[in-house]
This record gives structure tokens, C-alpha cells and sequence, in this order.
């Protein structure tokens, strides 16, 4: 499916979403973010705790956009979009990606990124296709839940983008794992040697650090070097637990060079 020719970042689709950007990344930023709330990104540089950053950013959303206060609003209407925050599209995606959290979650790359979803319940051929008519559907009807939620997403990848170079500090990209049952799933661009290929990955996907928990996801596993800039959330970045397990991370798609792991039980 070919992206769009617009999206809110510092760098075009095309580039973004191709094999070159990902052996070679450049920092993104989605437009207006940082700068519209550097006040926060100031408090954060000046906390050395990461656990303490944490619930200050969890802090300033709720203050930002409510959310703290959805049990004062008038209506039943008004309370579930102030209730239904990033984190409950969180939880949404980990227990379905192609759920209509998770059609949310796809929409918002796609918008900010301008990397459109492949799949969605069903292969994307194109904005054209039944496929995508559905899963616009999903989207409103998710949008429809809550308030400000591609704004709630901007800050919490910008957050995240905060985050990682910390974690990660002599990286710009880090080796993650994804199973699949259905390989075939994914449009492969390129047979690059036996065990490598280039392969359209969908504009939001889930990986693990963790090689051997990807097993339990597929019976073909592929390690991905993924650029720290197209790491949307990852499962240590907020308190508590959202996702399923430790070491799980959501990143933007594209067209990825994968290896494919051989299983060793």
C-alpha cells in the first residue's frame, strides 16, 4: 500500500517508512509538540529518577486533558471520552492490535507519520479497498470514546522519544523480535540472502526484546534492528504494567530488513 504525501513530521513519509531510513535513522519529531509544551520537557531534563519522570508525565496529562476530572462531567457522554485516556488505547492494542483501539492507535501513525495501516482485521491494498472503509469505521468509532486522543499520543511519543536515548544511550537502534503464525501475512519486498528479506511491516507493530518470548507468538520469529526514533511505547515507560509482559515495545512499520531466527529447542 503506498503511504501518503503528508504527515505532521520533520521528515516525509517515503522517508520515513523505507529500508535506507531504518539501516540509517534521523531524528523525528512530530510538529509543535515539544516546543507547545516545553515546560514539561524542562522539568523532566532536570529529574534523574526515571520512576520520578514517569509520574510526572502521567501527572501533566491528567492535568492537560483532564482526565482526572472525568467523573465531574455533566453527562454520561462527556465522562467516558475524558475516561477513555491513551492508556485505555493502550490496554485496547495489547489485547487486540486489530481491535478499534487499535485502529486508533494505526490512524495516528498514519496521520502523524503518514505511513498508511496493510492490515487491519484484513490485508490493506489500498484507501480504496473494503478493507480500509472498515477500518475507518473502527477509527471514528474509537475517536468517538474519548477526547484529544492524537494529542494524548503526540506527547506520549515525544515522551517516549525523551526516554529512550537514556535507556538506551549509546544506540540508535536496538534489536527486538516478532513471532508470527502466518508469515505469508507480510508483503516481502526482497529475498536479501537465505535467512534475510526485506518485508512491509504493518504502520504499528508489536516486538519483545525478549527472543524467546517472541516463540510464543508464531512459529516464525524475525529479528528486527528497529531505530529508537520509531519506538512509539514501550512496556517500562509508564508505572505499572499495561502490556502482557516485560520487554514488549510498539514501533512504527515500514519496510524492514528482518532475519529469520532459528529455533533452537
Amino acid at each position: 500500500m503506498e503511504n501518503g504525501s503528508f504527515n505532521y513530521c520533520n521528515l516525509p513519509p517515503w522517508v520515513i517508512a523505507s529500508r535506507h531510513f531504518n539501516d540509517h535513522p534521523k531524528s523525528l519529531e512530530i510538529q509543535g509538540v515539544k516546543e507547545a509544551n516545553r515546560f514539561l520537557f524542562e522539568k523532566l531534563a532536570a529529574i534523574p529518577s526515571q520512576e520520578e519522570r514517569a509520574l510526572v508525565f502521567n501527572d501533566f496529562m491528567s492535568v492537560k486533558f483532564q482526565l482526572h476530572n472525568w467523573q465531574d462531567q455533566d453527562t454520561a457522554i462527556a465522562r467516558k471520552s475524558i475516561k477513555n485516556s491513551y492508556l485505555r488505547f493502550l490496554r485496547g492494542w495489547m489485547m487486540d492490535s486489530n481491535s478499534i483501539e487499535g485502529a486508533v492507535l494505526k490512524r495516528w501513525v498514519e496521520s502523524r507519520m503518514g505511513i498508511a495501516p496493510t492490515f487491519h482485521r484484513n490485508r490493506i491494498s489500498g484507501i480504496h479497498s473494503e478493507a480500509y472503509f472498515d477500518y475507518s469505521v473502527d477509527v471514528m468509532k474509537g475517536s468517538a470514546r474519548t477526547n484529544a486522543i492524537n494529542s494524548q499520543l503526540d506527547l506520549l511519543y515525544e515522551y517516549c522519544q525523551f526516554e529512550l536515548p537514556r535507556k538506551y544511550p549509546e544506540s540508535v537502534t536496538i534489536p527486538l523480535f516478532r513471532g508470527t503464525y502466518d508469515a505469508t501475512e507480510h508483503e516481502v519486498l526482497e529475498q536479501v540472502g537465505k535467512r534475510e528479506q526485506i518485508v512491509r511491516l504493518n504502520n504499528l507493530v508489536s516486538l519483545t526484546s525478549d527472543e524467546e518470548r517472541a516463540w510464543e507468538f508464531g512459529s516464525t520469529v524475525w529479528e528486527v534492528r528497529v531505530p529508537l526514533c520509531k519506538i512509539f511505547f514501550y512496556n517500562d515507560l509508564l508505572p505499572g504494567s499495561i502490556m502482557k509482559g516485560e520487554g514488549e515495545y510498539l514501533a512504527i512499520g515500514g519496510d524492514y530488513r528482518v532475519r529469520h531466527v532459528l529455533c533452537t529447542l
